[in-house]
This record gives structure tokens, sequence and C-alpha cells, in this order.
């Protein structure tokens, strides 16, 4: 058993880095400008990390294996671009890519596929959800609960960035409706299904022994959604037919 001097002080480093992404999630979807998005994501990424180096090391969080990561990840990304072109062809599917939030003009699209999407969203979140967040609470309970831990985490992480999500997606408001009842259905379609995908990204981050496998996975998974959208839906195929 082990001792509570011992334990509350190795817990707070738990509730320290947990509080530092309530923070960061709470900064960077109400509070900073849009072009501090990336900035601020990368700072609170530097913040968990250097609380997690009290608890746990490199191997822990998935800082090894690259080859067999970039072998595991590279596989589920070429199986994934091939889902969503198929996807992106049917029509019951194709829908599902039209979103208000994506738009602009072709240099907005490659920041946000090249820049926003890895360097602001898929770092933070693959290394906090999938690297430090499981290893230190493994130090606490099993790595099986540590893991539905972190990735129930991951699907509160979504709460605030969904609470559009019928609004912005003609294919969800079809089917969430209108008012107050559609933002919660939204929001636990986003928990829900984001806590799903966490399992996901948790199996492949365990199996390769790498955390670099989800991190392409997410990135290719936003960043060709984004792209896709923006071709179908935003200013890409609908803006060049406007020029015409």
């Amino acid at each position: 058993m082990k001792s509570t001097y011992e334990s509350r002080p190795r817990a707070a480093f738990a509730v320290g880095i947990v509080g530092a992404l309530v923070i960061g999630n709470i900064l960077s979807n109400r509070v900073v400008p849009a072009a501090f998005y990336v900035p601020t994501n990368l700072l609170v990424t530097a913040t968990v990390v250097l609380l997690a180096r009290f608890e746990v090391g490199a191997r822990d969080v998935g800082l090894t294996q690259w080859r067999r990561g970039a072998v595991w990840g590279g596989t589920v990304v070429a199986a994934g671009v091939a889902l969503y072109l198929t996807a992106s062809l049917l029509p019951p599917t194709r829908g599902l890519f039209d979103d208000s939030r994506v738009d602009g003009d072709l240099g907005r699209m490659l920041y946000e596929v090249f820049i926003r999407i890895p360097s602001g969203t898929v770092i933070l979140e693959e290394t906090a959800f999938r690297g430090v967040l499981p290893a230190v609470l493994a130090r606490h309970m099993s790595t099986v609960r540590a893991v539905v831990v972190s990735s129930l985490l991951f699907g509160f992480w979504h709460v605030l960035p969904s609470l559009s999500l019928s609004e912005v997606n003609p294919v969800l408001g079809d089917i969430l409706g209108e008012g107050l009842a559609a933002k919660i259905g939204g929001v636990v379609f986003a928990v829900v299904g984001t806590f799903l995908v966490g399992l996901w990204l948790s199996f492949l981050r365990h199996r390769s022994g790498s955390l670099l496998a989800p991190v392409l996975v997410h990135t290719a998974s936003n960043s060709v959604a984004y792209a896709m959208a923006w071709f179908i839906g935003g200013a890409g195929i609908q803006g060049s037919i406007g020029r015409l």
C-alpha cells in the first residue's frame, strides 16, 4: 500500500496536467484570437511535458520506435485516405464534408492543413492524451484504465468546439435539429465520437510502441478532411464555379 505522503505529491502532477489542459482548452476556444491558436497550444504542450518529466520518461510517453510508428501510422493513413475519397464520391456521405467553418482562399486552406492542424491541434492532443496523460495515470492505476480515462478526457476536451456543430454542418443539422436540444446532441455526438477515436489512437500508440503512429493518423485525418471539405463545400469547387 502506498503511503499518503508519497502518493499525494505524485497525484498532484496528474492534477496539474489536467488543470493545464483545461486552461489551455478555454484559452484556445474562447479567449485568444485565432492568430494565437498555434502558439497557445504549443505553450500548453510544453507545460504538460515539463510537468510529466517529474513522473515519466521518453519511453513511457512513446517517444521511441520511430520506424515502427511510421510503418503503423503510414499504413492506417493510406487506408483512411482511401475511405475519405470513397465517402466524398458517394451522395449519402458527401454532405458530411460540407462545413461552413471551412472557407477562405487557397492560402488559408494551406495554413490550416499544414500548420494549424498539425502544430496547433495534433501535437498538443496526441502528446497530452496518447502520451503524457496515459503514462502519468498508469502510475496510479492499470494501463487499461489509464487509457480509458485519458480517452474520456479527450472526449470532454471537444465540448467547447462542438457547441455549434449542428449549425456548421447541414447533414448533422438535419439530424440534430435546432435549439438547445441540437446543441446538447452535438456535444454528446462529439464527446462519444472522440472518446472512441481516442481509444483507437491509443491502440495504435501502444501497438506500435510509438507516439508517431497516432500523430500521423490524427494529422492525416484532420488535414485530409479539411482539404476535402474546402474543395467540396468550401471555397474550392464552389469558389471556382463562381468565378467561371
